[in-house]
């Protein structure tokens, strides 16, 4: 099993069709004892909470959010840690809206910590 997603932050490869996440969205993960937990924002999303578990190197998650538009919307996502031949993880997800149509596949990488900030939650805030 690969090491724990607690404290690290991820960001999308790239867009996803019928997605809102874009490659300035940051997601702050903590993980604890099969749990697993995350704040995300930026791009379109102001602000995006997920929450499931974790079984082996798989996650299973519901997420809802509240986009620049004013809406909200949430779905569930199953994703697949593996690890970056430079050492960072990596997830790749296969997810589905469940307030709104449209699915897909996507994946997020690690962002290695900027020495000048303190908590993975600054990536979210800017401090």
């Amino acid at each position: 099993m690969l090491p724990s997603v607690d404290g690290l932050v991820f960001a999308p490869v790239g867009p996803a069709e019928h997605g809102e996440v874009d490659g300035s969205t940051r997601f702050a993960y903590r993980e604890q004892d099969g749990v697993v937990w995350a704040s995300y924002a930026g791009g379109e999303i102001v602000h995006g909470r997920l929450v499931g578990t974790r079984a082996g190197d798989t996650l299973e998650f519901r997420y809802v959010q509240l986009n620049r538009g004013g809406e909200t919307a949430g779905g569930h996502c199953v994703s697949l840690l593996s690890r970056l031949p430079d050492g960072r993880l990596r997830l790749d997800e296969t997810w589905r809206w469940e307030s709104r149509g449209g699915s897909g596949t996507s994946a997020v990488e690690e962002v290695l910590p900027d020495p000048r900030r303190s908590a993975p939650d600054a990536m979210l805030t800017g401090r």
